[in-house]
């Protein structure tokens, strides 16, 4: 049986801070395969892009300390590779998207100086990527080098891509930039992609095309995707799963179908009624009430009992095992239906 593309297990994380050690990520169980698009949503404190970070070790340590678990990537596990292993599948295998293009492109660089050092560095573990003899000189890749950053922004979406190679920054739009940080992130034909909303602040439009770009590289490149987000109805529109966190916890998974039609635990039904409808009147939105607790002292048991209105003293003597509810759809609450009472 082949070995799934990224498999999480029981994944600890503390982060250190002047005020304490918060436990940020309390047991994490994810596996992703070529062609699925995970898609993680939450509150903002949930540690969905912490989840994204520890995937390629991007986190310093200290504060960062795994306390436990494993990130398997097709059967190595990260937290046990030294930083000359991390670095040779930085950018080669896991490529990654982050959220604001603003500040992960260097306005002192031209955008095609930026995608040839990326695309020179992937080359050194990858060198079919750069299509050259053999023995190649420096000129020589260089000028491959930029071919394919030419080829990669046609592939976003760029127009006149051979003349913008030569642009800063600050003359693309933000929704430019957003491509520029794709075939950034694609230039070494990753098997793994993490894009951390990839889609902020941007206009529906620019939303839709971008989207539509990563499941067209999905389908190019055989590879997965891990797509942090706030909004539900991209993931509708664009993830094949889903996985519900709440405070460092997974509390729903499973096909989006799944999960969006059938929610189970409460938090998911929560989010899932916290979106407008065209029927929605001004003043009537739904919100949660409360907020994210302080990881630093998180509640005893289920971290959302606190703000749940299903919540008994049961609630509070454990953290909730995933209970399967459907097929490969799981939530970690002790009130879930039980398989055979489940939807399947």
């Amino acid at each position: 049986m082949t070995a799934p593309l990224l498999s999480i297990r029981d994944l600890h994380l503390s982060m250190s801070s002047y005020d304490g050690k918060a436990h940020v990520l309390n047991g994490i169980d994810l596996t992703v395969n070529r062609g699925e698009i995970w898609g993680l949503v939450g509150e903002s404190g949930c540690g969905k892009s912490l989840t994204g970070l520890s995937i390629s070790q991007l986190l310093p340590s200290p504060p960062a300390d795994y306390m436990a678990g494993e990130i398997m990537l097709e059967g190595r596990d990260m937290l046990k590779l030294p930083r000359p292993e991390l670095q040779k599948l930085r950018g080669n295998r896991i490529g990654m998207i982050f959220q604001d293009p603003t500040t992960n492109l260097n306005p002192a660089f031209r955008i095609g100086d930026q995608l040839v050092d990326v695309a020179l560095a992937a080359a050194r573990w990858k060198p079919g990527i750069l299509d050259c003899p053999p023995g190649a000189g420096r000129s020589e890749r260089k000028r491959a080098a930029r071919k394919l950053a030419r080829d990669m922004l046609e592939r976003v979406g760029i127009p006149d891509a051979g003349m913008r190679l030569d642009s800063y920054p600050h003359q693309f739009s933000g929704g430019m930039r957003q491509r520029v940080l794709i075939a950034m992130a694609l230039i070494g034909r990753p098997d793994l992609l993490i894009a951390d909303e990839p889609t902020t602040a941007l206009d529906v439009s620019v939303q839709a095309q971008i989207l539509k770009l990563l499941k067209g590289c999905v389908a190019d490149y055989d590879m997965g995707v891990i797509l942090i987000t706030h909004n539900l109805g991209v993931v509708a529109e664009t993830c094949s799963h889903v996985a519900v966190m709440y405070a460092g916890n997974i509390v729903e998974s499973g096909p989006v179908a799944a999960v969006i039609e059938r929610p189970e635990h409460p938090y998911t039904r929560a989010l899932m009624a916290s979106i407008p409808t065209r029927d929605t009147r001004r003043g009537m939105l739904r919100g949660l009430a409360g907020s994210v607790p302080n990881l630093i002292t998180p509640p005893p048991g289920c971290r959302f009992a606190p703000r749940c209105p299903h919540a008994t003293a049961a609630c509070m003597t454990g953290v909730p095992a995933p209970v399967r509810v459907g097929r490969d759809h799981a939530a970690a609450c002790i009130h879930a239906k039980e398989p055979e009472t489940a939807h399947v």
